[in-house]
C-alpha cells in the first residue's frame, strides 16, 4: 500500500533522471517552447489514435525477438538468461510463441530470478503502446520538443494517475514525431515495485526502447537497452537488458503460417487453437540469492 501510494504521489513531475540515462545518444537540446498550429491535446488524441491503429497492424505482421538478461558485477556478468522466440498471431489474434533458443538459464548465480512480472514486462511492456483505450489511464505533461537524429519530435512525460492492483504500467518520457504521430522513442521504468517482505521484493530496471518505420508506415520497436541496478533490502544487484525485435513480415488472411513445423488453419468459430507453446516457469518473486 506504502509503495502504491507513493508512486501515485510522486507523479510526472519528480521523474528520476536515471530513467533518461540512454536518451542523450542522438538528441539535440529539449525545446520548452509550445508546439505552433496544433494544440497539446490535439498531439495526444492523433498519436494515441495511430498508436491504436498500430497495436492491430502488429497483430499481422510476424517478427523475432530476443531477450538477454544479466545480472553484473561490474563488468562482468555473473549471470544470464536467454531467450529467442518468433512471434505470431493466428487470425482471432491470439498470440503465440515459438521458441527457437532458450539455453539453461544461470541468472541465479548472479543473484537474481526471472518472475512472472518480468515475463509480461520483457514482451508486452518494454516495447510500450499508449492507445487511446489506455491514454485516459494515465497522466500526460507536455515538456517541449526535441531532435532525435533527423526527427523532430514532441516529448511528454507520463505517469499513472492511480495504481490498480494486479496491473502494470509505464512510467516515464516518450517521444512522438511530429510528422506522423506515432512514439519512436520511450524511457522509464514499469510500475509498480513490489516490496512484499524484506525478501519478498521484485524490482524492475529502467529502460529505453527504441523504434524504427517498417514498411514505410507504422514505427515498431526494434531494440531495448536496460543497464540499472537494483536497490533490494540486502544488497545492489546491477542488471543488463537487452531485447531486439527484427524480421518483420506481414501476412495476409491467404498466407500460411507455420508453426512448431505445421500449417496453422484458420480458427473456426467457437473453437479454441492449441495452447501456447509454454514458457520457462517463473519464480514468485525476483530477489538477492
Amino acid at each position: 500500500m506504502k509503495m502504491r501510494t507513493r508512486w501515485i504521489a510522486i507523479g510526472i513531475l519528480s521523474l528520476s533522471t536515471s530513467l533518461f540515462a540512454f536518451a542523450d545518444q542522438g538528441e539535440g537540446p529539449l525545446n520548452p517552447a509550445k508546439p505552433t498550429g496544433i494544440t497539446t491535446e490535439e498531439i495526444i488524441q492523433r498519436f494515441a489514435a495511430k498508436e491504436k491503429d498500430f497495436k492491430l497492424a502488429r497483430e499481422h505482421y510476424t517478427f523475432r525477438q530476443s531477450i538477454k538478461v544479466q545480472a553484473m558485477d561490474g563488468n562482468t556478468v555473473k549471470g544470464e538468461y536467454q531467450e529467442t522466440f518468433d512471434v505470431l498471431t493466428d487470425d482471432r489474434g491470439k498470440r503465440m510463441e515459438n521458441v527457437v533458443f532458450a539455453p539453461q538459464s544461470s541468472l541465479e548465480e548472479g543473484g537474481l530470478s526471472i518472475t512472472r512480472e518480468d515475463l509480461d514486462d520483457l514482451r508486452n511492456k518494454l516495447p510500450f503502446v499508449l492507445t487511446s483505450d489506455e491514454v485516459g489511464d494515465y497522466d500526460i505533461l507536455y515538456v517541449g520538443q526535441q531532435q532525435q537524429d533527423e526527427l523532430h519530435t514532441y516529448v511528454f512525460d507520463i505517469a499513472p494517475k492511480q495504481i490498480e492492483k494486479g496491473r502494470r504500467y509505464f512510467q516515464g518520457r516518450i517521444w512522438v514525431d511530429d510528422h506522423d504521430f506515432q512514439i519512436v522513442k520511450t524511457n522509464g521504468k514499469t510500475v509498480p515495485d513490489i516490496r512484499k517482505k524484506k525478501d519478498q521484493e521484485n524490482l524492475f530496471p529502467s529502460f529505453t526502447t527504441w523504434r524504427e518505420q517498417i514498411d514505410g508506415k507504422y514505427w515498431f520497436p526494434t531494440y531495448t537497452l536496460a543497464d540499472d541496478t537494483l536497490h533490494f533490502s540486502a544488497q545492489d544487484i546491477r542488471i543488463r537488458e537487452i531485447l531486439h525485435y527484427e524480421d518483420y513480415k506481414r501476412f495476409g488472411s491467404s498466407a500460411k503460417i507455420i508453426y512448431n513445423g505445421k500449417e496453422i488453419d484458420k480458427a473456426e468459430p467457437g473453437k479454441d487453437k492449441d495452447k501456447d507453446g509454454q514458457q520457462p516457469k517463473p519464480d514468485d518473486d525476483k530477489k538477492p540469492q
